[in-house]
């Protein structure tokens, strides 16, 4: 059994619900075939989202973490490809008021880490499933990048066996109402997805034909594909 964690974000603002949260129930309770999955609600806030991912990580020694946030602005599932060194919170607070401008997620670290996960692989594969999917470019500079930022930090620097990256998910229909936007996507779809976006990572990283891949080899891979 392949250990993935997937972490959510606890609902924000005056919103009852995070789509990221809702769906992640869901794949909790009906995990990928061959999964052994753990499933971390993270809080809205931008110091603790990060240590709770670190308690996370090392309570459950995963192979593969993937983490995932609303993209209340996007339409349909969107695989992130790179996180950025910054937090700007120009526009909304954490749930404890902080609202960092123009500050590091982590002081001296790199400007940028390209997403460990086979992200164009892992669109495809929703995208055959008839689920709306894309490659994103951006997490923005809020909690969604914090956390993926975050996420590679530690896999560059304490944890290079571990595999991982982040997706953003539409607004629930219910939330949509009365937005905007009217984008959205059922709780149960968004969830499916999700689920295949891990068959696909993990058949990816861990191939049946070959086993698990030695490090050699997924360092090439990495090269080749970065993201």
């Amino acid at each position: 059994m392949i250990r993935v964690l997937l972490t959510a974000f606890e609902p924000f603002g005056r919103d009852p619900l995070n789509s990221s949260l809702e769906a992640g129930r869901l794949v909790a309770a009906g995990p990928p075939a061959g999964v052994a999955l753990e499933f971390a609600p993270l809080p809205w806030a931008f110091d603790d989202s990060i240590s709770e991912l670190r308690r996370a990580v090392d309570r459950f020694e995963p192979e593969l973490v993937l983490a995932t946030g609303q993209g209340g602005n996007r339409p349909d599932l969107t695989v992130e490809r790179v996180a950025i060194n910054l937090d700007d919170a120009v526009r909304t607070p954490d749930r404890k008021g902080n609202q960092p401008l123009d500050q590091p997620v982590v002081p001296g670290g790199p400007a940028a880490y390209f997403s460990s996960l086979p992200v164009k692989a892992c669109v495809e594969a929703v995208q055959q499933a008839g689920i709306p999917a894309t490659v994103s470019h951006t997490a923005g500079t809020h909690l969604c990048n914090h956390v993926f930022y975050g996420l590679a930090h530690l896999i560059a620097t304490e944890r290079p066996e571990l595999r991982g990256g982040f997706a953003r998910l539409p607004y629930l229909p219910s939330q949509a109402s009365g937005r905007e936007t009217s984008a959205s996507m059922s709780a149960e779809t968004a969830a499916e997805g999700v689920r295949i976006l891990i068959r696909s990572a993990v058949a990816t990283l861990h191939p049946p034909s070959v086993g698990t891949m030695a490090a050699p080899r997924r360092r090439s891979w990495m090269r080749r594909r970065s993201g």
